[in-house]
């Protein structure tokens, strides 16, 4: 059988994190990104890193002629990854339109191909988002999704229920839905990592853009909320161990030991920590002092939300190795990193969309 997976968004964040889990894994991996929110340097650092070099097709999704190609090109593949959308809470308050078109048509003309092709496996990344502001945490896969706080939120709450439609009529081809919770963190290495662009809206790397200088002051967006020091509670789960998550999941698909042929699967540490915890934290593992103030709330933000991840531990034997500290050191880490990056291998200063 094929051991090639397709993975889209494979220059971003999560997904050059993946790749490098699949080919430790024993994958042949196939990417496609337009870059318009990446860059193609990620594959060099993933080059570096397993000594294989990743074919990308630089191609737009919501294209579905040239996205058809690309799956006529590879039509035994043994399944595909899905990472491709743009994922700026704030960014998606302010233009809703654009998320909703590039997500939606992207999500819609990549399963389009998986059916005329036959491509037996999907995983699906998906977002703690769903679940809007819980009445309860930790909350678990069966927790009702509520109205999202953001359109970003809602692309996937949409897309969730696009693919639960076509798992519905499309028994050849198997799903999973991965709803992360924060991702952080860099690859050991410090060869891939986060690159935001422009001003980050991710606490980790406005973080360390703060330590560095790139950004004058680190803005704590309230202090008021009904937690134990006011700010907002996430749950911060390490990238690698997040594409780790998706490795476990294609071979769980593989080896036929889902009970449906669409599952759900929270992807988090299980652990809450306040924006104000992860500041101490960074300091404390660092040892250098933040610049940071207190602001207003932030439209689209969830007060607290974090996971409970008994599922993922024991039908994908799933379970996080890294935490907060290894969070913080691996992000500072490639954050000095980066500032010596060639320009080829950095983003453009402004968004293209």
């Amino acid at each position: 059988m094929s051991k090639t997976v397709l993975v889209t968004g494979g220059t971003g964040y999560i997904g050059s994190h993946t790749i490098v889990d699949l080919v430790e894994n024993g994958y042949d991996v196939l990417s496609v990104d337009n870059n318009s929110r990446s860059s193609i340097g990620m594959l060099e650092g993933v080059e570096k890193i397993t000594g294989k070099k990743i074919k990308n097709y630089k191609v737009d999704l919501c294209n579905f002629d040239e996205t058809r190609a690309i799956f006529e090109e590879n039509a035994s593949l043994v399944g595909v990854i899905h990472f491709a959308a743009f994922k700026a809470v704030g960014e998606s308050v302010e233009k809703p339109l654009l998320y909703f078109q590039n997500n939606m048509q992207s999500l819609m003309n990549v399963l389009q191909c998986i059916e005329e092709f036959g491509i037996p496996n999907f995983v699906f990344s998906s977002s703690c988002t769903v679940y809007g502001n819980p009445d309860q945490i930790p909350v678990t896969e069966e927790t009702p999704r509520k109205q999202a706080e953001s359109p970003y939120g809602l692309t996937k709450q949409m897309g969730e229920q696009i693919i639960e439609a076509f798992a519905a009529s499309n028994k050849k081809t198997n799903s999973i839905l991965l709803r992360y919770f924060n991702p952080a963190g860099a690859h050991d290495s410090a060869l891939i990592g986060e690159l935001p662009i422009d001003r980050p809206q991710n606490l980790t790397p406005v973080i360390t853009q703060t330590a560095i200088g790139k950004i004058p002051q680190l803005t704590v967006f309230g202090n008021d909320y009904p937690t134990r020091d006011g700010s907002c509670i996430r749950d911060m789960i390490h990238v690698c161990d997040l594409a780790h998550a998706h490795t476990l999941a294609l071979n769980y698909l593989i080896e036929e030991k889902n009970n449906f042929n669409c599952e759900i699967f929270n992807i988090g540490s299980g652990d809450g920590i306040t924006v104000l915890e992860s500041i101490k934290a960074f300091e404390e593992t660092t040892g250098m002092k933040l610049n940071y103030t207190i602001g207003g709330r932030r439209p689209g933000d969830v007060i607290a939300i974090y996971a409970n991840n008994d599922k993922a531990r024991s039908a994908l034997g799933w379970v996080p190795k890294y935490g907060i500290k290894e969070i913080m050191s691996s992000a500072w880490k490639w954050e000095q990193y980066i500032k010596h990056l060639p320009q080829h291998l950095s983003l453009p200063s402004k968004r293209l969309n």
